[in-house]
C-alpha cells in the first residue's frame, strides 16, 4: 500500500491556460481580497470602538467579520501567488493547512449564521424576553460554541482525510479541498463515507434550526401592522437568509456530490461561491441598510484619515 509520505507536494490546477488570463485572475482576486479585508475590517473596528454597537446583533457581526477575513485569507493569497508567479505547487503541509482552515472558518461561520438566525427570532418573536435569552453571557457562549464546533469539525475532517494513503497522483484543482484529496485516495470507501455522514448530519441539523427560526420570524413579521416595520424586518432577515442559502447549497453540492461527477469549471465556481463570495459581500449585506453601522464606519474612516494626515 502506498505511503502518504511519498507525496511531498500537490499540484494545483491553473486558473487559465494563457499568461494574460492568469494575470487577469490575479487582478480580480486581488480586488476581491482587498475589498473583503477592508469591508470586514471596518465592521470589526466600528463595532469594537463604538460602545453604542455593543449589543448581541453587532457582537455576532464582529465575529462574522473575523471569520470572513480568515476564510478569504485561506484560499485567495495562495491562488493570487500562483497566478502571479505562474506556479502550481503547494506543499503537503500547506495543502493540509488549507483544508483545515477552509473547514474551520466555513463550519464556524455556518454555525454563527445559525446563531444569528436564533438572535433575530428572539428579537422579533419574543422581544420582551430578549434581554434574558440573549444576554452577554449567552452571546459569548453561543459564539464560543460556533468557533469550537468549526474547530472540532476541521480537526475531524483534516485528520480523517490526510490519514488516507494516496495513490492516484498529486494533482488537485485550484484549491485544496476534501473532495479533491479523496479522489487521490486508494483507501476503503467507508472512511470517506463516515466523514460525509457526519458533515451531512451537522448541516441538516443546523438547517432545521435555521428554517424553524425563520418560519416563526416571517409569521411574526407578517403580523406587524405598519408597512415600514415589515420592510425593516424583511430587509434584515432576507439578506441573512440569502447568504446562508448560498453557502449551504453550493457547499453541499461540492462536498456531497459523487466523486465520479467532476467538472473542473463547475467545481471552481462552487468553491468561489461558498468560500470567496460570502466574505466579500457580507459587509455590504449587513451594513448597507444599517444606519447605525454606516455612521460608525464613517466615523472610523474619518478618524483613520485624520490620523494619516497628521502623520
Amino acid at each position: 500500500m502506498p505511503n502518504i509520505s511519498s507525496v511531498s507536494e500537490f499540484l494545483l490546477l491553473a486558473f487559465a491556460d494563457t499568461r494574460e488570463l492568469q494575470l487577469l485572475y490575479f487582478a480580480l482576486f486581488l480586488g476581491i481580497y482587498l475589498a473583503a479585508l477592508l469591508g470586514n475590517g471596518l465592521i470589526f473596528s466600528a463595532v469594537a470602538c463604538d460602545h453604542h454597537l455593543h449589543t448581541p446583533m453587532y457582537f455576532f457581526l464582529l465575529n462574522l467579520a473575523l471569520l470572513d477575513m480568515g476564510c478569504i485569507s485561506t484560499t485567495l493569497p495562495k491562488a493570487m501567488a500562483n497566478a502571479l508567479w505562474d506556479t502550481r505547487a503547494i506543499s503537503y503541509q500547506g495543502c493540509a493547512a488549507q483544508v483545515f482552515f477552509i473547514v474551520f472558518f466555513i463550519g464556524a461561520e455556518y454555525s454563527l449564521l445559525t446563531v444569528m438566525a436564533y438572535d433575530r427570532y428572539v428579537a422579533i418573536c419574543k422581544p420582551l424576553h430578549y434581554g434574558s435569552l440573549v444576554g452577554s453571557r449567552a452571546c459569548a457562549q453561543m459564539a464560543a460554541a460556533a468557533w469550537g464546533s468549526g474547530f472540532l469539525n476541521a480537526v475531524l475532517h483534516t485528520t480523517n482525510t490526510f490519514s488516507l494513503p494516496l495513490c492516484q497522483g498529486n494533482a488537485v484543482e485550484q484549491f485544496c479541498e476534501i473532495p479533491h484529496i479523496l479522489k487521490l485516495s486508494c483507501s476503503d470507501v467507508y472512511l470517506r463515507g463516515a466523514g460525509v455522514v457526519v458533515f451531512s448530519i451537522s448541516v441538516l441539523f443546523g438547517c432545521s434550526i435555521f428554517i424553524i427560526s425563520y418560519i416563526h420570524v416571517f409569521r411574526a413579521v407578517l403580523r406587524i401592522p405598519s408597512e415600514q416595520g415589515r420592510h425593516k424586518a424583511f430587509s434584515t432577515c432576507l439578506p441573512h437568509m440569502a447568504v446562508v442559502s448560498l453557502m449551504v447549497s453550493t457547499g453541499m453540492f461540492a462536498y456531497l456530490k459523487p466523486a465520479s461527477i467532476s467538472f473542473p469549471t463547475v467545481d471552481l465556481v462552487m468553491a468561489v461561491l461558498y468560500s470567496v463570495v460570502p466574505p466579500a459581500v457580507n459587509p455590504l449585506i449587513y451594513s448597507i441598510r444599517n444606519k447605525e453601522l454606516r455612521n460608525s464606519v464613517r466615523t472610523v474612516l474619518e478618524y483613520t484619515i485624520l490620523q494619516y494626515i497628521h502623520i
